[in-house]
């Protein structure tokens, strides 16, 4: 099991007299580079690689030590070639390791701490079972207005390798919550207690997935309440959304998912309310791992327009991530980028409510900090806030002047565009548990430690196994 280190800030001077008493931003760390270790260089349908790195922010977890995973949405759908699918292509749905190198800076001059990530694996999501794809019939041609679009189904797929894209049409008819549908938007990752596996939430169906943290292989769906799910699937955004009365929203579908300390729940909640709830009411999805069994309770926004991401304190309070849209990558200045504190114990379970009122009970919540306000007291103005604020993810404790701060790891969705949204961002806050609200506590996750992919086949080679062995769907950096 990992034991959470602490780094100590020895410099003085860093902080003021009272910064421990408050929430700061100590690091801001960039991952440069415009691929990944996924081996994908085919183009995709709008000409760009299929080793694209980007959106790194959409999901984001901790993995014991410094190592964090990140999971990126559908893909690069911000470059445009077919809105029939809104731009989106055969992008394999994956999630990156990266390794955090966060030191005190005793340079005495900028933040408290140095960020230095690390890509060091790509790991690509698959279906053992056959998936449905779209063929790409009717729905237009390609950039060079001639190529038909063809199938949405991955080149690389084997008879048990089938992969997720994040391409819009790759369905079948029925429910959106169909686990045979190739198409994912991975909004959430978590990682499980015994390290060995993630879990992943996503805004098509919405599906919540477990997928084996070695291979990438799906191991199991957790069946959703169907009122979450909408009946009249198509490829385009506005189509869908005018085609149906119930369900979620399109493309603001279970965008943050949160495992409970304990590794026996996860708690996942939608961006937006759900079309037959009224405005400003979001649904929380509580999952028993074990037994699959699903509770539901009410959020209610504040002045955001969605949700983007939970993380769990504890097994029953939550910091939720609530924002607006506006900010870099917008062309706008950010305004609500705002932590709230939740607390789900006592909470009503809604389940059995069909439509959510102004009037239904909502989970208690408290702001832990104003995102734009720290920024700005640190010299980031609301214009280079970056528009989506996704991901959140605790780290290792550090030491700030013999006092023990926790650290929150807050990232964006730059949407492969880093020219317009920034690059691949971390920052870094820090918090006692003073800093919690009455009544909250913080408990960290204990998650154990797992040999990476080579390391297993070292040792599978050592007993003489190594014909068992298969490593395609996971790329390993052996570069310093």
């Amino acid at each position: 099991m990992f034991k959470k280190s602490l780094i100590t800030l020895a410099v003085v001077g860093l902080f003021s007299a009272n910064a421990s008493a408050s929430v700061d931003l100590i690091a801001i760390g960039t991952l440069s580079g415009s691929t990944d270790f996924s081996g994908l260089t085919a183009p995709l349908e709008n000409g760009l690689s299929g080793d694209i790195l980007g959106g790194l922010g959409s999901g984001f977890a901790w993995a014991g030590g410094n190592t964090f995973l990140a999971a990126p949405d559908r893909g690069p759908n911000a470059t445009p070639y077919n809105s029939a699918v809104d731009d989106t292509s055969s992008y394999i749905s994956r999630f990156q390791t990266i390794e955090m190198s966060l030191t005190a800076n005793t340079s005495g001059t900028g933040l408290a701490f140095n960020l230095n990530p690390t890509l060091t694996a790509t790991t690509l999501l698959s279906s053992a079972t056959t998936l449905n794809y779209g063929t790409g019939a009717g729905l237009g041609n390609k950039i060079d207005g001639v190529t038909p679009i063809g199938s949405g189904a991955p080149i690389i797929n084997t008879a048990t390798s089938n992969y997720f894209t994040g391409r819009s049409d790759n369905y079948a008819a029925g429910l959106s919550t169909n686990v045979n549908n190739a198409r994912l938007d991975p909004e959430a990752i978590r990682v499980s207690n015994d390290g060995k596996s993630v879990f992943v939430s996503d805004e098509y169906g919405p599906y919540v997935y477990q997928f084996d943290r070695a291979t990438g292989e799906r191991i199991k769906s957790f069946a959703l309440p169907t009122n979450l799910a909408i009946s009249n699937l198509t490829p385009n955004v506005a189509t869908e959304i005018s085609g149906n009365t119930s369900g979620r929203t399109t493309n603001k579908g279970m965008e943050g998912l949160a495992i409970s300390p304990d590794g026996t729940t996860l708690v996942g909640i939608m961006q937006a309310p759900l079309l037959q709830d009224s405005s400003k009411q979001l649904r929380i999805v509580t999952i028993d791992i074990a037994t699959r069994v699903t509770k539901e309770y009410g959020y209610r926004l504040t002045t955001g327009s969605g949700v983007s991401e939970i993380v769990a304190l504890n097994n029953h309070q939550f910091i939720v991530d609530e924002r607006d849209g506006k900010g870099l990558g917008d062309g706008t200045a950010a305004a609500v980028k705002s932590l709230f504190q939740i607390d789900i114990a006592g909470a009503t379970d809604i389940s059995g409510v069909a439509t959510m009122t102004t009037f239904t009970p909502a989970v208690n919540k408290v702001l832990f900090k104003d995102l734009v306000g720290l920024f700005a007291a640190n010299g980031i103005s609301a214009t280079q806030v970056p528009s989506k604020i996704e991901g959140l993810a605790f780290g290792q404790d550090v030491i700030v002047g013999g006092v023990t701060k926790h650290t929150l790891f807050v990232t964006n969705d730059n949407d492969f565009v880093p020219g317009v949204a920034g690059g691949n961002k971390f920052y870094v806050l820090s918090f006692a548990d003073s800093d919690l609200a009455a009544g909250y506590s913080f408990t960290a996750q204990a998650i154990a430690a797992v040999p990476e992919p080579e390391t297993y086949a070292m040792m599978l080679a050592g007993l003489g196994l190594m014909g068992f062995v298969t490593r395609k769907k996971t790329a390993k950096s052996t570069k310093a």
